[in-house]
């Protein structure tokens, strides 16, 4: 296959839902941040629908759900609830759909246990860990004092989930409606990312394991600040390559359906690997991780977005630090300083 080719030239109004295949329906929820949308899915089963992700848990997200229970479920229940990973737009109302049909959660082990543990910070001061990480990374006072500020932030959109689950495993197969479902795991951008493959129709629900358009960020966070997110990301692309063909139809969570994911793979690959050749090349001298953004990133670094660009500066500098290409000396003042070795 020479590239990547969109299945449909058009998507779903927000809110709205399209049919992709028999049993799967796409539904296009909004987001209320510059990602402006998710996409969900719905499986036929049995007795219902399964449901695939599920929105941040706002008003209008369950305006949506209550709209679709009637016009696509035709009032049906969900028989499941699954979600594909931890973060707010996959999982925000895997708790109020869990309450309103009386059915299990389903989500691997890793994801469950650090969201539950992400959703109890709400409400809590920031940690001095988290200060001191976010320190080291070269943050200023004013944004250690943003940082402080909006920690917690996690569960604001998080409905409560459920205290038990279903695990979800690796390599686990399941029938809904008679379709069998493979789950296949990947790491970085989360810790234990769900991904759903229909082999027999050549179908993966990607999550954001595989995105069309955008990179899933690979971050490094105060929970675990020496983590190589980056080195299971490039695990998880060969684990994938060797998975699925190349011409299967991949429903992802951000953006168009499409084909051509052995060359997304690729690319995506390819732009870390360019951005750690960059930080060689860059880093005679020492510099701090926040030093680095303009090696790593097109977009401007702001208030909103500068946690997550140092989390994925740390992801970079970490794996040059584990391969030997880079070295880390914290200084009196506990701000780390890198540099090639």
């Amino acid at each position: 296959m020479a590239g990547i080719q969109y299945e449909h030239t058009s998507r779903p109004k927000e809110g709205e839902t399209l049919t992709m295949a028999d049993g799967i329906t796409w539904l296009r929820m909004p987001l209320p941040m510059s990602l402006n949308h998710i996409n969900l899915w719905l499986l036929r089963d049995d007795n219902g629908w399964v449901i695939v992700d599920t929105g941040v848990d706002i008003p209008a997200s369950r305006d949506i759900w209550r709209t679709t229970f009637e016009t696509v479920m035709r009032n049906d229940p969900a028989t499941h609830v699954i979600a594909t990973h931890l973060h707010p737009d996959h999982v925000g109302c895997a708790g109020w759909l869990v309450d309103e049909f009386d059915v299990d959660l389903w989500m691997t082990r890793e994801e469950y246990m650090l969201c539950r543990l992400l959703t109890s910070d709400t409400g809590k001061e920031a940690p001095e860990e988290g200060m001191r990480f976010y320190k080291a990374a070269g943050f200023s006072e004013e944004q250690l004092a943003l940082y402080k500020k909006r920690f917690g932030m996690f569960g604001r959109v998080v409905g409560e989930l459920p205290h038990s689950y279903k695990r979800m495993q690796d390599g686990e197969r399941w029938l809904f409606a008679g379709q069998e479902w493979e789950v296949i795991v990947g790491r970085g951008h989360s810790p234990e990312h769900a991904c759903l493959f229909d082999r027999a129709r050549n179908i993966l629900i990607s999550g954001d394991q595989i995105l069309p358009t955008i990179s899933p960020n690979v971050s490094v966070w105060p929970t675990e600040p020496q983590a190589d997110p980056l080195r299971d990301w490039f695990d998880s692309i060969d684990k994938l390559e060797r998975a699925l063909p190349e011409d299967v139809l991949v429903l992802p969570a951000h953006g168009k359906p499409f084909r051509g994911a052995h060359v997304r793979l690729e690319q995506l690959r390819r732009e870390h690997t360019d951005n750690l050749d960059k930080l060689i090349a860059t880093s005679q001298e020492p510099r701090r991780a926040v030093d680095v953004f303009g090696e790593l990133f097109n977009s401007n670094i702001s208030d909103g977005n500068r946690v997550m660009a140092a989390g994925e500066a740390l992801s970079h500098l970490n794996y040059l630090c584990n391969t030997g290409d880079m070295c880390a000396e914290p200084d009196d003042d506990g701000v780390t300083w890198y540099r090639r070795a």
